[in-house]
Parts: C-alpha cells; sequence; structure tokens
C-alpha cells in the first residue's frame, strides 16, 4: 500500500510502497508477547545467589551435646533453621534466556510494524539527519513535530550527527535496521521510519 514519505520540516516530499506482507499482517499479541518476554529474559544478569548450608561460614561440630540442655538437638550451626545457616532453595547464577523459533521472531517483529500502521503511528522520513549536531535544534524539530515518545529507525548505519543530537532527547531512540525489535517498537508511542530503513526491513524479512 501507498504511505506518505515527510521531511523533518513536515512537508510531504514523496510516497512509498509498504510491503502487506510486513506490514499489512493480522496483529498477533500472543506472539507479541512471546517476543518481549524473550528479549526481556536474555536482558536478565541472572547473577543474584545466595549461599546453601555448604557454603556458609561455621565449624562442621555439633554447637552443643546430644542430650541435658533441654533443647532441640542439633548437628551443624550451618543448618537452614540456625541463625547465619545456609538458604534452602535459593536463587542460583544462571541463564534466564530461552529459545524462540526464528518464524516466531519474524512474525512477531511483522506484527509490530504492523500495528503501528494500524494504529496510524508509522511515520516515514526521506532520511534522518540534521545539519548540526545540536540537541537544542533536534529537540524543536521533534516538538513541532509531534513525537514525544518515538523510536527512529534508520538504514543499515545512523546518521552521525542525528545520534549524537537526540542522544540527550528524553523519549527519543535510535537504532539501525539491524537493530530494529519487537519490545523498543512498542514501548514507544511512535514508529518513524526512513526510506533506507524500510528498504532494509523488508531485504531483512522476505
Amino acid at each position: 500500500m501507498k504511505w506518505d514519505v515527510i521531511n523533518l520540516d513536515n512537508k510531504k516530499v514523496g510516497d512509498i510502497d509498504l510491503d502487506d506482507a510486513i506490514f499489512g499482517v493480522d496483529v498477533r499479541r500472543d506472539i507479541l508477547a512471546r517476543a518481549v518476554n524473550w528479549q526481556l529474559a536474555k536482558r536478565r544478569a541472572g547473577t543474584h545467589k545466595t549461599k546453601g548450608r555448604s557454603e556458609v561460614s561455621g565449624s562442621n561440630i555439633k554447637p552443643f551435646r546430644q542430650k541435658g540442655t533441654g533443647r532441640a538437638r542439633q548437628g551443624t550451626s550451618r543448618a537452614p533453621q540456625m541463625r547465619g545457616g545456609g538458604v534452602v532453595f535459593g536463587p542460583l547464577v544462571r541463564d534466564h534466556g530461552h529459545s524462540l523459533p526464528k518464524k516466531v521472531r519474524r512474525l512477531a517483529l511483522c506484527s509490530a510494524l504492523s500495528a503501528k500502521r494500524d494504529e496510524g503511528r508509522l511515520i516515514v522520513i526521506d532520511e534522518a539527519s540534521v545539519k548540526e549536531a545540536k540537541t537544542k535544534v533536534l529537540a524543536k524539530v521533534i516538538s513541532s513535530l509531534g513525537w514525544g515518545s518515538a523510536l527512529v529507525i534508520d538504514g543499515s548505519e545512523v546518521n552521525a550527527d542525528f545520534h549524537r543530537a537526540a542522544g540527550n532527547i528524553i523519549g527519543l531512540d535510535v537504532l539501525p535496521s539491524q537493530g530494529a525489535n519487537v519490545y523498543d517498537i512498542l514501548r514507544r508511542d511512535t514508529l518513524v521510519l526512513t526510506r533506507s530503513a524500510v528498504e532494509k526491513l523488508v531485504e531483512r524479512l522476505k
């Protein structure tokens, strides 16, 4: 389908064909949820750890004699029920990541792109570039366009000046096309693609 292409001055400079096989699929919310969970699981450090009874400091001898004290018998001061003892079934260092089929990942990305198109929150611009790498200048442009929360996806490489200028703008993320992912697309209200980004995404998802 045809989609308007604008520049950063909010003027139409042409149009582009969006492939319905990528930008017009049925939005699968279950697939989107699976993809987001997969991404966030991979991001987890998994470095949480508690010490078990074999790891805490302490002697191996009985803390007191078996009989005659009036207390419950104890075999070690490192047992979980003792003060300073080990933790039972505590968290261990592990990898929280899990696998997700390539076809599911592809469908999730297509669903995310299609969802933005269906909501009218997809914008295509001719190029993401600025004359000078000034945050103040770009922030004024973004404000005039109404991109309060936006993800800008460029082609294979992001314009260095644009990336530098966007670095300190709250609510604006900039990624190259190979970095396009479901979580970042969904967490921002507006998705902004350059012509080059559309071509690269079609090439990647075909």
